[in-house]
């Protein structure tokens, strides 16, 4: 019998279980059934869950499922669930993969036909962009910003005029760091959140322009420390005279047609009245986009 005929009768289950990101009340009850009820729980640090399992009386045997030993430990967890046991996936806090291990195991365990449950509960990402206040509707998670002030800079240059809320996590010893990079990037009036030690006890949400928040964070030391996550608002085309009107592109466009980029910017310029600069920059991108 092949690894994908057998029957998901006979196997076990593979459940992807958040777990809270700092109050404990915030575990569902679902997911403690779950905790005590699989034969073994995969956990990023098994020295960080066995507290949190035995907070709750559960005894159930853990092993480390990390970055490092992902793949390795893959196999002998897919035969566990291939044998017929069931095994929780958690992370140290929140939901599994977000910006955790887990991926390589769920997508190895998908390929060979078991089944791969999510148990829903807390995720950082999702809890400060509830409190936050920036639109909500679109928004992008970008994880953790490269460390280096270099590939930082120029990964946020890749999305500065990204229009939906930004959301990042950030190490508190880069925090400063990071900020100072968003700010020369995005500006010093674009808005931003620093949402730190969610559902903890000294828990803060500070909204302000990116100026104001990089002078706050400094001033205060106890906010270069926990976990933290940064919201950024997304960019918003400019308006008046920095805005290209319909009939400025229209314009622009036929001209375009007949004339050298330079020039057709140029005369576009002194038709419309719009910045020669700003007509040159999006004949420019109309140019990268044929």
């Amino acid at each position: 019998m092949t690894v994908s005929s057998v029957s998901a009768s006979v196997t076990g289950t593979l459940y992807v279980v958040a777990t809270p990101i700092g109050n404990l009340d915030d575990i569902s009850a679902r997911a403690l059934r779950i905790l005590r009820d699989a034969a073994l729980v995969a956990a990023e640090d098994t020295r960080h869950s066995v507290r949190l399992l035995q907070h709750f009386g559960i005894e159930t045997p853990l092993i480390a499922c990390h970055d490092h030993n992902e793949r390795e430990q893959g196999g002998r967890i897919l035969a566990r669930l291939q044998a017929g046991d069931d095994v929780a996936l958690v992370s140290d806090a929140g939901t599994p993969l977000i910006s955790d291990p887990g991926f390589h195991l769920v997508r190895q365990v998908r390929a060979a036909g078991v089944r791969v449950v999510p148990v829903p509960g807390a995720c950082a990402l999702v809890a400060a962009l509830s409190a936050a206040g920036l639109p909500s509707d679109r928004f992008i998670f970008e994880g953790f910003l490269p460390a280096k002030a270099t590939a930082r800079r120029a990964r946020l240059e890749h999305i500065k005029e990204e229009p939906r809320t930004l959301i990042f996590y950030e190490a508190p010893h880069r925090l400063l760091d990071c900020l100072g990079d968003l700010r020369a990037v995005f500006g010093d009036e674009r808005q931003a959140v620093l949402a730190r030690e969610l559902t903890k006890t000294f828990e803060t949400l500070k909204g302000a322009p990116l100026a104001e928040l990089i002078d706050w964070v400094a001033a205060d030391s106890n906010q270069q420390r926990g976990e933290c996550v940064l919201l950024v608002a997304g960019w918003q085309a400019p308006e008046g005279e920095e805005a290209l009107s319909a009939e400025a592109l229209r314009v622009l466009d036929l001209l375009l047609a007949e004339l050298p980029l330079k020039r057709a910017a140029a005369l576009a310029a002194e038709i419309t009245g719009v910045r020669k600069n700003l007509l040159y920059q999006a004949a420019l991108d109309r140019h990268a986009d044929t």
